[in-house]
């Protein structure tokens, strides 16, 4: 009956860790994905709408990184 009971435990700690595993690779994939909507949407804006923001165009994807993984700080 031990045997059972901790190869039961051992089969939803293996469950638990795979469900893990795929919920971060599911918000990895959204988070990539706004990161790559930001980039595309602020390198589409001209110069000038980019000086009107305060954004310079080397700030691209430091602020695309915020918008997908919060602040650097």
């Amino acid at each position: 009956m031990a045997v059972i009971a901790h190869t039961q435990a051992a089969a939803v700690g293996v469950r638990g860790r795979l469900l893990a595993a795929i919920q971060r690779l599911q918000e990895n994939r959204a988070r990539n994905a706004v990161y790559r909507q930001t980039v595309r949407e602020l390198n589409a804006l001209t110069s000038r709408d980019l000086d009107d923001l305060g954004i310079s165009r080397s700030m691209i994807s430091r602020l695309a990184h915020e918008a997908a993984w919060g602040s650097s700080k």
